[in-house]
């Protein structure tokens, strides 16, 4: 009987770290190409963002991000099962509209840029992108 907790600790532990690297591992390089080479010529011509950004920042950001997305995880999904797909993109898109609304919305609405609507276009592609990729990830991390 002992063994039994020490195990489900042991694979909740492994859920949470895999959880956060689902999330981590994906955003990263996402948010890097997105902001920092594909559509960099046109987040310049907003003009809201530094020259040379902190990649370090936007790094720790996720990280915190990471570990607050996969500690909620099993607590919103509990009766999971083997379910991956549906609670992922379940689970990705409310995600999703949480962070839009402080990365997107937020910004938007403080921000002096050249162009709003580019702007909202822009933050909500990748958004989307996104949580549609590490929604299905952190919910296969979990997965029993």
């Amino acid at each position: 009987m002992t063994t039994y907790p020490a195990q489900a600790s042991l694979t909740s532990t492994r859920s949470f770290w895999l959880g956060v690297a689902a999330y981590l591992v994906p955003s990263f390089p996402i948010a890097y190409a997105w902001h920092l080479a594909w559509f960099a010529p046109s987040y310049h011509a907003l003009g809201i963002y530094r020259p040379d950004p902190i990649i370090l920042f936007g790094l720790v950001s996720m990280l915190i991000q990471g570990v607050v997305f996969s500690l909620a995880y099993p607590r919103f999904f509990p009766g999971r099962g083997g379910a991956v797909l549906r609670p992922g993109l379940v689970y990705g898109a409310g995600l999703a509209i949480l962070s839009w609304s402080y990365t997107t919305l937020a910004v938007a609405a403080k921000n002096i840029m050249g162009s709003v609507p580019t702007y909202l276009m822009l933050e909500t592609g990748f958004t989307v992108l996104q949580f549609m990729v590490v929604g299905p990830l952190i919910a296969l991390a979990y997965r029993r």
